[in-house]
Parts: C-alpha cells; structure tokens; sequence
C-alpha cells in the first residue's frame, strides 16, 4: 500500500512540475508572429499611427455638457443635457421608476397629491433630440381617480388637454434657464 501512495504522490509531483512549467512558459515574451498583421499592431498593442476606437465615441462620455461645446449645445447623454436636468427639476416632486438618459425616457410612479386624496397621476416624459428645441420633448399625463362604487379601486380618468403642453413648457423654460447660466458660467472663465 506504501508503494502505490508514493508512486500516486510521484505522479501529483509529476503533473504539478509540468503545469507550472506550462504557466512559466506563457508568462514570457511571445516570439510567434500572427500571419496577415504586422509585429507588434493589433487591437491590444496599438502602434502610434493606429487610433483605438471608444464604445462613447471620439470625446468619450460626457454627462451634462462635460467639454467646451457641450456647454453651448447641451449634448454627451443621447438626449439634450438640459431638457434631461430640466426634466428631472419640472417632475422632482414624484416618485421616479425609471430614468434612462441614453433613451431619453423619464417615468414616474402614481403621485397622489394630499389635497386631493380621490385622484392620483404619471407621468412620462420623452426628450427627443439632442438640440435644445419646442418639440424636443413630448410629456404624457396618465390620471386616476377613486371609484364610487365603494370599493375603492382606482379607475382611468380623462386628463386636461393642457396638462401635457403645461408640463412640456415648465420643462423647455427650465431649460432655457439652464442652457443660459451654463453659458454666462463659461463666459466668465
């Protein structure tokens, strides 16, 4: 039983001895030239006249008008950097779900107002473009009120036609506001 446990023990020291010489090996330079692509060119090893490309582009990311020129267009998210912030201000007072700056949707949960226990709302809101535009952002009101039926339930109701556009200006006048001390910020450096 001696003899096959030292034979077993000789045969781990055997497999250990090769592996970490197979480890070592590949730790050293590489000497093998891969057909097709010049020494020392490739994705992982650029040369200086290789440019390697960014998943963000040629400035990388930038959030909220990060470079020189975002500060005067309000780009670097996917959507306008001041109608996303001013977005966010005009709705701050609801409960966000979901905000996602590189497709330009914001989306709140149901705000039931205290003064007005019997009716609550959502909203959505959509930036469009990456410029500062009227039509870059589009708002959408969906309300909800108690049933009188006395169980309680909350039930689809009709929304003001004016409640969206209301909203869509509070956020393009928050915008502008935005866009206006960023540029007087910069003006003053």
């Amino acid at each position: 039983m001696t003899h096959t446990g030292t034979k077993g023990a000789t045969r781990a020291a055997a497999a250990l001895a090769l592996a970490a010489m197979l480890g070592l090996t590949a730790c050293g330079p590489s000497t093998s030239n891969y057909p097709g692509r010049p020494t020392g060119q490739g994705p992982n090893n650029p040369t200086g006249e290789q440019q390697r490309e960014s998943i963000f582009g040629e400035d990388g990311l930038t959030l909220f008008g990060g470079g020189s020129n975002d500060a005067v267009e309000g780009s670097g998210i996917g959507v306008n950097s001041f109608l996303w912030r001013a977005s966010l201000d005009t709705i701050a007072f609801m409960p966000l779900v979901s905000a996602d700056p590189f497709g330009g949707v914001i989306i709140t949960d149901w705000y039931q107002d205290p003064k007005t226990p019997g009716e609550r709302f959502k909203v959505t809101v959509y930036i469009l473009d990456r410029r500062l535009r009227a039509d870059g952002v589009k708002v959408a009101v969906f309300r909800q009120t108690r049933s009188d039926n006395g169980s309680g339930e909350w039930v689809d109701a009709a929304v003001a036609g004016n409640t969206p556009l209301q909203i869509e200006n509070a956020i393009l006048v928050r915008a502008r506001q935005l866009r206006i001390s960023t540029i007087e910020a910069t003006e003053r450096r």
